[in-house]
């Protein structure tokens, strides 16, 4: 009795095995690796049916969800009206694609997403890449062709930078090329292109850059309240007002001022009679914008004989303003005043300001000297500018209509002096050098002429002095005028020369530690060495040490991360015949429990048998 149990328990169990192998067409791919056996056939077929699509989609939700909305590939009424087997049949084996498609033919459109322009020609995985990917479980797939968002940004970097209000790139741009921008209308911008300004090329304007390490070109808040935002100022600033007053974008050389131009800011009001002349009547004609209106500069309104002749032949007080108005000659003013020409000291500038007892300590008619400004002021400079015990007068750099605190000494002249201004030295101004902070008052002797004697070593040491040339804190050799964050740094100098893609990398990507707030938190130039793995990731481990260093040299070069010194045929495993046609990933790319694609190179393979 118990031998015959045994051999029905056999029997079934052999008729079991059989019936399996008859109905089972073939083995599953690896993707539905885990839905093989008998038990599980009802998971994907419905028994007396076809496969069915729905549980094809129960698995499948993010299909699912694509058809919900109607968006995608499978929408489509020509993919959707058919069953899911028809393209993605299965028992074919463990290496089976069950994505399959002519991509050369394969029509786009019904993705939702019409190819045009560069995307016409461009490979599909330029674009179906993971990096792209922004659901982080299709991230995780490999060759997936789903998650892809249609927005521009989702593929490309923003050349903008996040500077722009309009995220719509198609605003601007077509898919032909970047540039141009045939869809931007510059006459919807805040500044509309008229005249001259339409044949300007844009980059003169726009101007070109590096923004975080990237080229940038700024296409907002450009600045252009007035011309002078743009174009140098021909008058160099010698008329004052808007340039508008006086010239249209059709030509710099069409005047239009007469009428227009608010004489208010040249320090000469026009009143009565002077606002119906014409401006030729007092101003010479000429071309030269360094002289044109230049030729009545810093005329007092009061000083009437500049252009008129004295009708009293030099009488009575020149300032004629003082009787007289511009309504008439024959009009005069209030005469309830002391007319000061009479003791020949013309009062003007801020002298007019002053109260006739600053200067009469005694009796207004005491005789005072007045031949030069030391007579009544103090040396404010402290014999600064004596020499041969002479001390020169005020009036070399000061003058009368603005007081003690506007200086006449020109750039021109301090270009002749023992520091000679040039780039950022130009704009800076004179206070940040001139003012003593702990006297609080102005000085111009013994400032140095070296960097150090105004700046402050920003370095701390972290430089080696043999960069200074041997001579201490010579900025000079990294450093620029024109602003601190110009380098021009000769890399040769070191023993680690620059080449390949390192010419190309910022200074602070090597020298400089940033904090996560984006802040410089360290700078170090002189502990550096020329390791690759101080610097880069060893994403190898130890796979290629030798006796714990990996020299990334042996294979790669600095132009680029291909290692173009690697020989397969120095390895234990040369490459001949067809194997010299097969993709590297083919045999050194393998997936980790994670789903994270690791890549090995020392794999151990050497037989036929381990990889076929």
């Amino acid at each position: 009795m118990k031998k015959s149990l045994i051999h029905i328990i056999f029997s079934l169990l052999l008729s079991s095995t059989i019936v399996s192998a008859q109905i089972s067409p073939g083995d599953l791919s690896q993707s539905h690796a885990d839905l093989e056996g008998m038990s599980n056939c009802t998971l994907c077929h419905d028994l007396g049916e076809k496969v069915s699509n729905k549980k094809c989609l129960d698995c499948h939700d993010d299909i699912q969800s694509l058809l919900n909305a109607s968006k995608g590939y499978h929408s489509d009424l020509s993919v959707k009206n058919k069953d899911c087997f028809e393209c993605h049949s299965d028992h074919h084996g463990r290496k089976f694609d069950m994505v399959r498609f002519d991509e050369d033919n394969f029509n786009h459109n019904k993705t939702g997403y019409e190819l045009e322009g560069k995307h016409e020609v461009i490979d599909c995985r330029e674009c179906h890449v993971s990096d792209f990917i922004e659901d982080k479980e299709i991230k995780k797939r490999k060759n997936t062709f789903l998650g892809l968002d249609d927005e521009c940004l989702a593929c490309h970097d923003d050349f903008h930078q996040n500077t722009l209000s309009e995220t719509d790139c198609l605003a601007c741009h077509d898919l032909e090329a970047f540039k141009p921008a045939p869809r931007f209308d510059h006459d919807e911008a805040d500044f509309v292109l008229k005249e001259k300004h339409i044949e300007v090329d844009c980059v003169e304007c726009h101007e070109m850059s590096t923004k975080n390490g990237m080229e940038f070109q700024n296409f907002s808040n450009v600045a252009f309240e007035d011309c002078k935002s743009c174009h140098e100022d021909p008058h160099q600033n010698k008329i004052q007002g808007k340039c508008i007053q006086c010239h249209n974008e059709t030509s710099f050389s069409t005047f239009i001022g007469k009428g227009r131009f608010n004489h208010s800011v040249s320090g000469f009001d026009l009143k009565g009679k002077h606002t119906s002349i014409d401006c030729f009547a007092c101003h010479k004609e000429t071309s030269d914008p360094l002289l044109v209106f230049q030729d009545k500069s810093n005329t007092e309104e009061s000083n009437c004989i500049a252009c008129h002749t004295d009708q009293h032949e030099g009488k009575y007080d020149l300032n004629c303003a003082k009787c007289h108005n511009e309504k008439s000659f024959l009009s005069l003013n209030n005469m309830d005043f002391f007319d000061h020409s009479i003791p020949d000291y013309h009062l003007e500038g801020k002298h007019l300001e002053v109260d006739c007892k600053e200067c009469h300590v005694g009796r207004f008619s005491a005789p005072l000297e007045y031949a030069s400004c030391n007579s009544c002021h103090d040396d404010y400079h402290r014999g600064e500018f004596t020499k041969n015990e002479v001390t020169p007068d005020c009036i070399e750099c000061h003058s009368l209509e603005n007081g003690f605190d506007y200086s006449l000494f020109t750039i021109e002249q301090h270009q002749e002096s023992a520091f000679v201004l040039d780039g950022a030295h130009v704009a800076t101004p004179c206070f940040a050098c001139h003012i003593d902070e702990r006297e609080d008052r102005w000085t111009f002797v013994d400032l140095g002429v070296n960097c150090k004697d105004c700046h402050e070593d920003e370095h701390n040491a972290s430089l080696d002095a043999t960069y200074f040339n041997n001579e201490p804190y010579k900025c000079s050799i990294c450093h620029v005028n024109d602003a601190w964050s110009v380098i021009n740094f000769d890399h040769d100098f070191t023993e680690w020369p620059l080449d390949g893609k390192h010419v190309d990398v910022a200074c602070k990507e090597c020298h400089f530690d940033i904090t996560a707030e984006n802040t410089l938190s360290n700078v170090e130039f002189k502990s550096l060495d020329g390791q690759c793995m101080s610097c880069h990731e060893n994403i190898h481990d130890e796979t290629f040490a030798i006796d714990g260093v990996t020299d990334c040299n042996r294979c790669h070069v600095t132009d680029s991360w291909y290692p173009k010194k690697f020989d397969h045929n120095s390895t234990a495993f040369p490459l001949d015949g067809k194997h010299k046609e097969v993709a590297c990933k083919e045999c050194h790319e393998s997936v980790d429990d994670d789903g994270q694609i690791v890549i090995v190179y020392k794999t151990g393979k050497l037989e036929c048998i381990d990889c076929h």
